[in-house]
């Protein structure tokens, strides 16, 4: 399932550092926090390695 804007994708990264234990769970903030417990590492990985070309910056509701 790929990112739809750049901002998931960017969530999507810092959640995966903290999963991976290279960033402080505590330094989370807003969707990513909420990612790192409700997503697992692979599902986190494709989120972030999508292409960024084309994204918008925010996902429209």
């Amino acid at each position: 399932m790929p990112a739809k804007s750049k901002a998931q994708q960017k969530a999507a990264g810092a959640a995966l550092s903290a999963k991976r234990g290279e960033t402080p769970k505590k330094e989370l903030k807003g969707a990513s926090k909420q990612m790192v417990e409700s997503m697992s590492e692979k599902q986190l990985e494709e989120f972030a390695s999508t292409k960024r070309k084309g994204k918008p910056e925010h996902a429209s509701k």
